[in-house]
């Protein structure tokens, strides 16, 4: 089937951490192993809860300040640092606004907290490059539910099997290839950005 679309992760694809320094610091403070740090704030059951959209992201750094005994200055200092090291790659989103013009339509489909526009908008304006922006805790649904697959190409006017999704995370990559649609997974980005010419033909 002929490829009309292309659905991009966010963390991973086009924010980028390139430095974990800010995070195993706190990691290193708390006595806990840095990957398992990371996946705790993100995806606990506080940080499951607001990824779904069943708690605000306010609450979930608060819960997160009461669970390590911070204060309130600590917690701000840790939200500044567990977000400091990220970059974003905007050769990737050049490429993109490139596959918009030529036809493809284009969207995001992120595992995040209700404040992802406003962070997104005040850190990294991208956003508005999108044809459609799909948020977990938005519509309540997150990766790799295939129902959120089917949504997100839904919006966007395309079959499944007419959609391209790309994602750094595997089992976000299987859940995409469960409903249909072709797949890359986002590793190396210079790598990706060259299958993403092959399958599209838009370099």
């Amino acid at each position: 089937m002929i490829l009309k679309a292309v659905i991009f992760d966010v963390g991973g694809v086009f924010i980028r951490t390139h430095s974990r320094a800010g995070r195993e610091k706190w990691a290193v403070k708390f006595g806990l192993d840095p990957g398992k740090f990371e996946n705790f704030v993100f995806s606990a059951e506080s940080g499951r809860q607001a990824q779904l959209g069943q708690k605000t992201s306010a609450a979930h750094w608060r819960w997160l300040g009461d669970y390590f005994g911070l204060t309130e200055k600590e917690l701000v200092e840790l939200q500044r640092d567990f977000f400091a090291g990220d970059s974003f790659n905007k050769p990737l989103l050049e490429q993109m606004i490139r596959l918009r013009k030529a036809g493809y339509r284009t969207g995001l489909l992120s595992n995040f907290w209700d404040s992802a526009r406003q962070f997104w908008a005040e850190v990294y304006p991208f956003a508005e490059n999108f044809d459609d922006i799909v948020i977990s805790a938005e519509v309540g649904l997150m990766k790799p539910d295939p129902q959120v697959y089917h949504l997100a190409a839904r919006r966007l006017g395309v079959m499944p099997a007419e959609t391209l999704f790309v994602d750094d995370f595997i089992e976000n990559i299987a859940g995409a290839r469960v409903i249909g649609m072709q797949t890359l997974h986002f590793s190396d980005p210079e790598a990706a950005q060259r299958e993403l010419a092959g399958m599209t033909g838009v370099a």
